[in-house]
């Protein structure tokens, strides 16, 4: 009977003794304490988040350069994927400010350091999720559009939104999008603040991450709304804005790791 007992109680996921419970009025409070944690550490954020805008800011230029329009959403989208390996600096941050210590631009550039193995593993994992991305979006471009359709910004543009088509593009693009970036949320949710927090391998904090999302459903899609929202109105306003709301999913972010994910010990 104890026996029974004992594997009726086991946690039946992987991790899943990590992992607390959580409803969805707690991402609120994360973002709160992330505009906290960007109040208090304005210069160091604003700096590690202008690296971003000015290379997105140099990535389009480079599309319009090359003519090569009809890569821009996939590109925006696309950048929902890599978007938490650019906010390990913020973790790094809202580390510091919670153990008393000073933060500086340079700790957030070198945050890396903490578990430089796994944390470039993710970091490549998520760049190959996004070259597969773009390849899909070429490929249902290629396969949409009509040949005869120009490669400049207007005529794109109209044949997304006035040919068949193109709104096959459109909706065929977001689906596939949704579906990667889903994929790529629950995995890495709170594997990255993990593998800057403790020294772990790659697959134990995906794991725990995917453990962490399954187990908090309502919550994490709350969340992930808000850090889409949040990403979104960054781009909305020419990209300058991700200078401010990128800090605050990225300090946010680490607060909800913190309430999340048990503490060591």
């Amino acid at each position: 009977m104890s026996e029974s007992f004992a594997s009726s109680t086991r946690p039946t996921r992987p991790f899943a003794g990590r992992v607390q419970h959580v409803t969805t009025e707690d991402p609120f409070r994360w973002l709160a304490a992330g505009w906290r944690d960007f109040r208090a550490a304005t210069g160091a954020s604003l700096a590690y988040g202008l690296i971003f805008v000015v290379a997105g800011l140099v990535l389009i230029a480079a599309l319009f350069a090359a003519n090569l329009f009809y890569l821009f959403v996939p590109l925006l989208t696309g950048f929902m994927l890599v978007g938490p390996a650019a906010t390990l600096g913020f973790y790094a941050i809202s580390r510091d400010l919670e153990a008393g210590r000073q933060p500086s631009f340079l700790g957030a550039l070198l945050a890396f350091r903490a578990n430089p193995g796994p944390l470039l593993y993710v970091g490549l994992a998520l760049l190959c999720l996004f070259l597969l991305w773009l390849r899909l979006a070429q490929l249902v471009f290629a396969l949409s559009f009509p040949p005869t359709v120009g490669l400049d910004f207007r005529s794109l543009l109209d044949a997304a939104l006035f040919t068949a088509g193109g709104q096959w593009f459109v909706v065929i693009s977001v689906l596939i999008g949704a579906v990667i970036a889903a994929l790529t949320f629950a995995g890495g949710a709170f594997a990255l603040p993990m593998l800057l927090d403790r020294p772990i391998g790659m697959v134990e904090a995906v794991a725990t991450s995917w453990t962490a999302v399954a187990m908090n459903l309502p919550a994490m899609a709350v969340w992930a709304v808000m850090l889409v929202l949040l990403t979104a109105a960054g781009m909305a306003a020419g990209l300058i804005g991700l200078a401010i709301t990128l800090p605050l999913a990225g300090h946010a972010t680490w607060h909800a790791y913190r309430a999340v994910i048990r503490a060591q010990g």
